[in-house]
């Protein structure tokens, strides 16, 4: 039996890929809005009062797809990544294997959805990440899309560190080394170092995502797990990636319907009140 978990798994079974933006539309009540965009998405009918709980399923559907996909300047696509990424890091399986659906329907592409997903381990874990890929591959394989997917890396054993300072350190300077230099036995440098390979040179260097999109998705995730330290020093780093602070605000209210509005909100006022020479 299929459990309708949080309303969002009215998954279509073959759609072709939708390029849509969201817009302001302004012109739209949030319930002609929140059709528009679950059709988009799942290619069903939303508020059709369906289901063991009709009425939260009302509830959440007008106010994530009327409501929270008109704020802020994100394009559906970007919005699905969002979601994906929030529910790989909260561990939201049979959601996210929905959503992978969905992010496919409005022109996601594999690499997009995979890279997204990936670039979480660093910092949730990898096993969270192992558990995420099982659900999105199971979508991949679903709708025909052969696994594994080709491989994004650009870096040697050689070249990972170097290639991975080359995006950190314009983003972040030498932050982080400094944070670390006293940690007892000096292993703090080695864990600066890993920070260096592992975070941006083994996956921060891949194809498939800009450094644009993947510092919003990792404020994002960050957001989710309420990490507020990181979620300061990944605020400037958004806003030198070329985020602003308007986009990163959006992302972090998309974030919102499926985190709380106390996580969130804990993240919106970082934004709100960041001042550069922080």
């Amino acid at each position: 039996m299929k459990k309708v978990i949080l309303g969002l798994l009215l998954v279509a079974g073959s759609l072709p890929a939708i390029a849509q933006t969201t817009e302001k539309t302004n012109d739209m009540n949030r319930i002609e809005l929140c059709k528009e965009n679950y059709t988009a998405l799942f290619g069903g009918e939303a508020l059709n009062g369906g289901g063991t709980d009709p009425e939260i399923m009302d509830i959440l559907q007008k106010y994530i797809f009327g409501e929270v996909f008109r704020t802020g300047d994100l394009d559906i696509k970007t919005r699905e990544m969002i979601t994906c990424v929030c529910l790989a890091t909260m561990q939201q399986l049979p959601q996210l294997k929905g959503h992978t659906g969905a992010a496919l329907n409005v022109g996601v592409t594999p690499i997009e959805l995979r890279e997204a997903v990936y670039q979480c381990a660093p910092i949730i874990g990898f096993p969270k990440v192992l558990n995420a890929m099982t659900a999105v591959n199971e979508a991949f394989t679903e709708r025909g899309i052969k696994v594994p997917l080709e491989t994004q890396a650009t870096v040697t054993e050689e070249n990972r560190y170097e290639k991975g300072h080359e995006i950190q350190h314009p983003l972040y300077g030498d932050r982080m080394k400094e944070a670390l230099k006293d940690v007892p036995g000096g292993m703090g440098e080695k864990v600066a170092r890993f920070l260096t390979e592992v975070h941006f040179g083994d996956f921060q260097t891949r194809s498939g995502l800009d450094t644009q999109t993947r510092e919003l998705l990792t404020y994002c995730v960050l957001t989710v797990i309420g990490a507020e330290p990181q979620l300061h020093a990944h605020l400037r780093a958004n806003l030198k990636a070329g985020n602003s602070k308007e986009r990163v605000t959006a992302a972090v209210i998309q974030c919102m319907p499926y985190i709380g509005f106390p996580a969130a909100l804990k993240a919106l006022n970082i934004i709100k009140d960041f001042q550069p020479e922080d």
